[in-house]
């Protein structure tokens, strides 16, 4: 049982990585190269889209890892899992004291209504968003090695 819950969770933080990752390297790329406004009404519609699944996924994924850490703690590799867990903490409050705040603004945004320093609090969210992703990169890692 306890294989089949660190399987189950790595997938599960795996996809998760892959769907950020895609975020901070592929699809914010994609959307800063549109013409006009169009890639900033992909963003907002990306952040109302994305900022409804991802608290549930991040949440997820530290709940599993912390199951994880309990049922396993008398194994090889606890170490990596608590660390991982540890990683997934600092995303998840990250992600409410920095990030969230910005998405919840520009989620909202419109060519009508978007402030003037719109540009510059996006690529404050890119930054933050590259720090969240390498941390959450580290945290699937270390998952990935304790399943070794």
């Amino acid at each position: 049982m306890l294989n089949a819950l660190e399987v189950f969770t790595t997938v599960v933080v795996g996809l998760m990585v892959g769907v950020e990752f895609s975020v901070a390297f592929v699809i914010n790329r994609i959307l800063d190269a549109l013409p006009e406004d169009s890639g900033q009404l992909g963003r907002a519609h990306g952040g109302r889209m994305l900022g409804a699944v991802m608290p549930v996924w991040y949440i997820t994924s530290l709940v599993l890892v912390a199951i994880w850490a309990v049922a396993g703690r008398h194994h090889q590799g606890a170490a990596l899992v608590v660390t991982a867990g540890a990683l997934l903490l600092l995303s998840v409050i990250m992600s409410i004291l920095l990030l969230v705040p910005i998405n919840n603004q520009g989620k909202t945004w419109t060519p009508d209504n978007r402030p003037a320093d719109w540009k510059q609090q996006m690529n404050r969210w890119d930054r933050l968003h590259y720090v969240r992703v390498a941390i959450i990169v580290a945290a699937f890692a270390l998952l990935a090695t304790a399943l070794a």
